[in-house]
């Protein structure tokens, strides 16, 4: 369906894995798979990404509470319309959104939403036994292990937000957001348990945030 390809079902198994996306197929920006929508765009990471970091940098740094105060939702929907329909196009400005915390809002609704997380489901588990590790060293080994298992549009989207993330701390004064704050926050965003049993799945929580801060401390030695 990204590439408007059509073939017999039975043929479907000899078609090349090899789909270039198609613009005019991927319709939306929001609840796209990662990797079609880079490739569709020819970009690195999703502008989504860019675009809502770009602002939250240029006016938000010292905003307290950043990314852990909710912005209204009905504008955040908003901000995720105007994506999905005006891709790069999108005004996100001052002007528009007064509220840093609405850019926030869509920015963490856009990983929320996506098909497969930003941290995938091969890769979770190495990551979680990253955070069960007590050795630092061992957790930094870890950790270099399961970035390799992440494909490379995802794994450039988590260096570009981490990088991100650990210049909030750096305000961390102003804003009250430590990389331990940012874990609890994004810990859950950024990873969703495979198809595990409730209890198992809450018991991961703990270990989501941990991976996040660990990534946002670590992050100029792991990317």
């Amino acid at each position: 369906s990204d590439c408007g390809l059509n073939v017999h079902k039975q043929c479907s198994k000899m078609v090349p894995n090899d789909c270039k996306p198609d613009l005019k197929h991927v319709k939306k920006v929001y609840s796209c798979d990662l990797t079609t929508l880079v490739k569709a765009h020819f970009t690195k990471r999703p502008m989504v990404v860019d675009m809502c970091i770009r602002e939250i940098e240029s006016r938000g740094l010292n905003s307290e509470g950043l990314y852990r105060v909710s912005g209204f939702s009905d504008l955040i929907e908003d901000v995720k319309m105007a994506f999905d329909r005006d891709g790069e196009k999108a005004d996100i400005s001052v002007n528009m959104y007064e509220d840093i915390n609405i850019i926030t809002g869509a920015l963490k609704l856009y990983f929320r939403d996506l098909p497969i997380p930003l941290i995938t489901y091969d890769a979770y588990p190495k990551f979680i036994e990253s955070a069960k590790t007590t050795d630092p060293d061992e957790q930094l080994e870890i950790l270099h292990e399961a970035l390799k298992l992440l494909p490379p549009a995802h794994c450039e989207t988590l260096r570009y937000l981490m990088a991100h993330l650990k210049r909030v701390t750096l305000h961390e004064k102003e804003n009250l957001m430590s990389a331990e704050n940012l874990g609890i926050v994004f810990g859950p965003t950024l990873m969703r348990a495979p198809e595990l049993d409730a209890m198992a799945a809450l018991n991961d929580i703990r270990y989501q945030r941990l991976v996040v801060e660990m990534l946002i401390k670590n992050e100029d030695i792991l990317f």
